[in-house]
């Protein structure tokens, strides 16, 4: 039997390759094969799963966090030279405790360092994966970082076209929204980053200034694209900027990692994420694997933490949707990394060992 494992992190808790580690080694005793995947869909994790799949290397640079403090941040080049960027890694939410967090004041400076890092490394083509920010600076911050390295003072334009024009730029998200208005940045995302309603607005002005200041400046306006509003509008000033090409997070890596191929001689896909329900089917990574598999007819088995609108969930086309979390588990407690280790081990030893 051959059983492929595409389990996106359950967020905040195990990352991807965590959670398959620990399903495979709870079936060593089987005679099963076991074919691990790394997933993301270019939020948490974005790094690990995308160098794991192009074999690349992790290299670690000195920026600045979202608060302009000096830390250590990590992104990939792979061997073909291409620099993968988790922006979260420079910007994230994570990055500040959550009495820090404010969206006004917090900066992508830090990701325009890395990718000065990654062109001192001769890197050319980049993947840029847009997720878990804890901006909302529609990419302002990068650009300064950006135009300060070259030339300070010097139009960001002219300092695109003349040292950054053999550059290309994937942006890997699922995020869809326009960089401002009533679905854009800072009214969907930025109260989750610390925002108050009357920073909201601030920094939806702030967002539609920047947009009418940048399509004087490029000769073209990609405010209302989809994925501008993606970590914070930092998708903006890569589509704005940079030309950049938006793809979906999960399909880039399913590409990537030859995963039509992989399936198509499988029995069983065990995919997931740490809280699947309707959202699940809105283009999330589980639901792409659940329709790559479909093509090949394999089964695919949904896992979480929490699984909800489970009949909606098998309708679409799973086999099964389980919550590996008990019910009388508390969700604080089933977050914590070691509770949720213990509770996937269990449900792989519950649910899928009597099948091998």
């Amino acid at each position: 039997m051959k059983i492929i494992l595409a389990i996106d992190s359950f967020k905040g808790c195990l990352t991807s390759e965590e959670v398959e580690n620990i399903i495979s080694s709870s079936l060593t005793s089987c005679d099963a094969e076991i074919r691990r995947i790394p997933m993301s869909d270019g939020g948490e994790g974005m790094l690990e799963a995308f160098i794991s799949a192009m074999n690349g290397n992790i290299i670690e640079a000195e920026v600045h966090d979202p608060l302009m403090r000096p830390i250590k941040a990590r992104y990939g080049i792979t061997p073909d030279g291409t620099a993968v960027i988790e922006t979260a890694k420079a910007c994230g939410l994570t990055l500040m405790s959550a009495e820090e967090r404010n969206p006004l004041t917090a900066t992508t400076y830090g990701v325009g360092e890395l990718i000065i890092h990654a062109l001192q490394s001769g890197c050319k083509s980049f993947i840029i994966g847009l997720g878990g920010s804890g901006t909302s600076d529609s990419g302002e911050g990068m650009l300064k970082a950006i135009s300060g390295y070259f030339h300070a003072g010097q139009n960001i334009r002219n300092i695109i076209e003349k040292e950054m024009s053999h550059c290309s730029f994937t942006l890997a998200s699922d995020v869809r929204n326009p960089l401002y208005g009533a679905n854009g940045a800072a009214y969907v995302f930025a109260p989750q980053k610390g925002a108050t309603p009357e920073m909201v607005i601030e920094l939806d002005n702030r967002a539609r200034k920047f947009a009418t200041e940048s399509a004087l400046i490029m000769g073209k306006d990609s405010s209302h694209m989809p994925g501008a509003g993606a970590a914070g509008g930092l998708g903006y000033a890569f589509l704005q900027y940079f030309n950049a090409e938006f793809k979906s997070g999960a399909d880039l890596l399913l590409d990537l990692t030859d995963f039509d191929r992989i399936i198509s001689d499988a029995d069983l896909v065990i995919t997931g994420e740490g809280h699947a329900d309707e959202q699940t089917l809105m283009g999330k990574l589980p639901e792409r694997v659940l329709r790559r598999a479909q093509r090949h007819k394999v089964p695919v088995w949904l896992i979480a933490g929490r699984a909800s609108q489970k009949e909606k969930l098998t309708g679409e086309g799973f086999s099964a949707v389980h919550s590996i979390t008990p019910d009388s588990m508390p969700t604080e407690e089933a977050v914590r990394p070691d509770n949720a280790a213990i509770n996937t081990k269990r449900w792989a030893e519950t649910h899928l060992l009597p099948l091998l």
